[in-house]
C-alpha cells in the first residue's frame, strides 16, 4: 500500500484522528530529538490518520524546503527503529513551515492562511492541536494571540487543543497567573500539560498492577507497607542547559511534576472508572493529603546538594560550576531528597522519600516498595537471626519491569533463609517496541483523552508542597556546595535523611 494515496492504517473512522499539529519552536531538541521520531513510530504502527499535516513555526526565517529537509534529517538521526522509505516519503508531503516573531499579530494571520491551506491540501478535519516547546515565558503570549486570531475557537464542531511543555510555572503564584491567563481563551478540556514520564509503559501500568491484580491491593496500604522510595538519577550533567537550569535547579525541574505524578500514582485511590478526570480526581485528592512542609520541616527532612567534579562511566567529568552558562559561584542544586508524609487512612505515618540528581553514579528511575518485616517469633530457635523484608521494585528507566523479593528456604538441613527475586521484564515478556516517551501522550491529545495530562488543580497542588522549600533555601542559601562527588550517589546529607529512621537508600540499578 503506497501511504501517499492510502491511509497508513487509521486507528478510528472518529474525525478526531484527522488533525493538523502546529509545533511552536519547531527547530528546537525537543522536535527533532523527540516529537518527529514519535510521530514517525506512530505512522510507521498505523496509528496516524492519513488525513494529518504538521506545521512547524520558529524565528528562524527558514524556507519550506529547508525546514522540511531538517525535520527529515531529524527523523533519520533520531528514529528508535529502522526506516521505512514509504513512511518518510508520506511524512515529506505533510511537513509544513512559517516563520514569525510569537508576539507579532501578522504572524498568526499567516499560520491561519496555512492551516487552511494545508486542510484544503490533505483533505483535513477542521481541528487543530498546538504543541508548545518554547520557552515557558512565551506560553501565556501564545494562547493570548492563538485567542485573538480565532485559532483556538470550537465552534461548528471542529475541536482546539494546546499541549504545554514543562515547566509549567517556576513557583505557585506563577502557576497560579498562567493557569488563570490560558483560561481566559481556553477550556479545562482544551489544555493538556503534558509529562513525558507519564508516557512510559511502566508508569501507566502502575494502575494496571495495583487496580486489576487482587494480590497487590489488600497490603497497598500501612499495615503492610514499611516506606516507600522513589529515584529519578541521571548520569548527565546540565549539558547545554546551564543558562535554564540556573533559574530552575533540580526541586523545580523534576519534583512537582514528575515524582509528584508518581507519587500520586502509588498512592491515589482506585478511581471509580479510568475517565481522565475519575482518575486525575484520585490523583489530585492524594496529594492534596500530603503534608505541607513547615520551615522546621525543610531544614529536618529536606536535603540538597551540587555536583563537583568526578569520574562518571570511567571517564573525568566537570563540577556543576564549570558547566557552560553556570555562573562560578552558583547556589543552584542539581540534586534534592525529601521525606514526605501523606495525611490519610491509607498513608498515614508512612515515610515517602524522593531524590532527584544529576552526575549520579547511574541513569535509573526506580519505585521501591517496601513492605514490613513477618514477626520473628516462628523463627526464634533457629539458625535465622533477623528476617529480610519483601520488597516490590517497579523499574522505569533504563529498563522498564517489576521485579519482587522475598525469602526462601536455602536447600539444607538448617533452617538458613535467601533472598530470591522474581523479574519482569516488558522486553522479555511483549518484546520492544520504538519508543521515545512521547507516542501514547501525543496520539491521546489526538483522541482527546486528558488521563496522563496534568490538570489545573493537580499542578497547583504540586507548586503548594514545594513552595515553602523554595522560600526556606532562597533565605537561607547553601554554605557547602559542591557537596557530591560526581558519579557519586548524592550527598552524606540525603543519607543521613534516612538513617534518623534508621533506614537506607536502596541502591539497586
Amino acid at each position: 500500500m503506497n501511504p501517499i494515496t492510502q491511509p497508513l492504517v487509521v486507528l478510528s473512522d472518529r474525525p478526531c484522528n484527522s488533525c493538523v499539529m502546529v509545533i511552536f519552536g519547531a527547530t528546537g531538541d525537543l522536535t527533532q530529538r523527540k516529537l518527529l521520531p514519535a510521530l514517525y513510530n506512530l505512522a510507521r504502527a498505523g496509528l496516524l490518520s492519513s488525513r494529518f499535516a504538521i506545521i512547524g513555526t520558529s524565528v528562524e526565517p527558514l524556507g519550506p524546503d529547508a525546514f522540511r529537509d531538517r525535520m527529515l534529517e531529524a527523523i533519520r538521526g533520531y528514529a528508535t527503529d529502522e526506516l521505512d522509505a514509504k513512511v518518510l516519503q508520506w511524512f515529506e508531503q505533510r511537513i509544513h513551515y512559517v516563520s514569525g516573531d510569537v508576539r507579532d499579530p501578522d504572524f498568526y494571520v499567516r499560520l491561519r492562511e496555512l492551516c487552511i491551506q494545508v486542510r484544503a491540501d490533505h483533505d483535513i478535519e477542521d481541528n487543530h492541536f498546538y504543541y508548545l516547546a518554547t520557552a515557558p515565558t512565551f506560553f501565556g503570549e501564545i494562547v493570548r494571540q492563538l485567542g485573538q486570531a480565532s485559532l483556538a475557537s470550537e465552534e461548528g464542531g471542529r475541536w482546539r487543543r494546546v499541549i504545554f511543555e514543562k515547566p509549567f510555572g517556576h513557583d505557585l503564584e506563577s502557576a497560579r497567573e498562567l493557569n488563570s491567563d490560558i483560561k481566559q481563551v481556553l477550556r479545562e478540556r482544551q489544555i493538556y500539560r503534558i509529562d513525558h514520564y507519564l508516557g512510559k509503559e511502566t508508569v501507566q501500568n502502575i494502575l494496571v498492577m495495583r487496580f486489576a491484580n487482587s494480590i497487590f491491593e489488600p497490603i497497598w496500604n500501612r499495615r503492610y507497607i514499611d516506606h516507600v522510595q522513589i529515584t529519578a538519577a541521571e548520569t548527565v550533567g546540565v549539558e547545554r542547559r546551564g543558562a535554564y537550569y540556573e533559574t530552575a535547579g533540580a526541586l523545580r525541574d523534576m519534583v512537582p511534576n514528575h515524582l509528584f505524578q508518581l507519587l500520586s500514582l502509588i498512592t491515589m485511590e482506585p478511581p471509580v472508572s479510568f475517565e481522565a478526570d475519575a482518575v486525575r480526581d484520585e490523583q489530585t485528592k492524594v496529594l492534596s493529603a500530603v503534608q505541607i512542609p513547615t520551615p522546621e520541616d525543610v531544614l529536618s527532612k529536606m536535603a540538597r546538594g551540587q555536583y563537583s567534579e568526578g569520574m562518571v562511566g570511567g571517564e573525568s567529568v566537570p563540577g556543576y560550576r564549570q558547566e557552560p552558562n553556570v555562573a562560578p559561584d552558583s547556589r543552584t542544586e542539581t540534586f534534592v531528597a525529601m521525606k514526605m508524609m501523606i495525611d490519610n487512612w491509607r498513608w498515614a505515618d508512612i515515610p515517602f522519600y524522593l531524590r532527584t540528581g544529576k552526575r549520579m553514579a547511574t541513569r535509573a528511575t526506580e519505585i521501591v516498595i517496601q513492605f514490613r518485616r513477618a514477626p520473628l517469633v516462628l523463627f526464634r530457635n533457629t539458625a535465622i537471626e533477623q528476617l529480610r523484608t519483601n520488597r516490590l521494585v517497579i523499574h522505569l528507566q533504563p529498563k522498564e519491569g517489576i521485579s519482587l523479593q522475598f525469602g526462601a528456604k536455602v536447600p539444607g538441613p538448617v533452617m538458613k533463609l535467601g533472598s530470591v527475586k522474581m523479574d519482569f521484564d516488558y522486553v522479555d515478556y511483549f518484546g520492544s517496541t520504538p519508543d521515545t516517551g512521547y507516542e501514547r501522550l501525543l496520539l491521546d491529545c489526538m483522541m482527546g483523552d486528558a488521563t496522563l495530562f496534568q490538570r489545573a488543580d493537580t499542578v497547583e497542588t504540586g507548586w503548594s508542597l514545594i513552595q515553602p522549600v523554595l522560600d526556606v533555601w532562597k533565605a537561607l542559601p547553601p554554605r557547602s556546595f559542591p557537596n557530591y562527588l560526581a558519579g557519586s550517589w548524592g550527598p552524606r546529607e540525603a543519607d543521613e535523611l534516612l538513617e534518623r529512621d534508621g533506614r537506607r537508600w536502596i541502591n539497586l540499578t
